[in-house]
C-alpha cells in the first residue's frame, strides 16, 4: 500500500487514485488455494497388497535347464551341442515346448555376436510359446 503525495496545488481536494486495490484480490486468491488443497484427496505412492505369511515350501525338484549360447561368429550351441541351421533349433524348441514340464531357458549371448543372430534365437523360442527364458550374462553389455 501507497499513498500519494501530491504537490501543493490551489484546490484543497486530494488527487484520484488510480491504482488497484490488490489486498482484496490476494484474500480471494488465498481462499481459494486452501480450498483447493483442502479438496484434494491425499495420494498414496504405494500399492497394498495382500501377501502371502510364512515361508514357502522348498521346491520339490530343481528345475530343469537348457542352456543355449551363442558365439561371437553366431553358431549356436543347444546345451554344448551345435546345432545346424534355424531348423534344426525349431525342431529341438518344439520337442522342449511339447513336453509336460517345460524347462527352463537360459540363453548366453556373446558380446561380439551380431545382434541379428540373438533375435533369431528369442523369435524361435517365442514362437514355440515358451515362456520360462532368461539372459544369462547380460552384465557384460553394461
Amino acid at each position: 500500500m501507497g499513498m500519494n503525495l501530491a504537490a501543493a496545488s490551489a484546490s484543497a481536494d486530494p488527487e484520484v487514485l488510480v491504482d488497484i486495490n490488490t489486498t482484496p484480490l490476494i484474500d480471494v486468491l488465498l481462499v481459494l488455494l486452501i480450498m483447493l488443497i483442502i479438496t484434494i484427496p491425499i495420494q498414496l505412492h504405494s500399492v497394498n497388497m495382500n501377501m502371502p505369511i510364512g515361508d514357502p515350501p522348498p521346491p520339490e525338484s530343481p528345475p530343469e535347464v537348457v542352456r543355449i549360447t551363442i558365439d561371437p561368429a553366431g553358431v549356436v550351441f543347444f546345451d554344448g551341442e551345435v546345432v545346424d541351421g534355424g531348423d534344426a533349433l525349431e525342431l529341438r524348441l518344439a520337442a522342449i515346448a511339447a513336453a509336460p514340464v517345460p524347462p527352463e531357458l537360459h540363453v548366453s549371448p556373446d558380446k561380439a555376436v551380431p545382434y541379428s543372430a540373438v533375435v533369431t534365437v528369442m523369435a524361435a523360442i517365442q514362437r514355440k510359446g515358451l515362456t520360462k527364458v532368461g539372459l544369462v550374462g547380460a552384465e557384460q553389455f553394461l
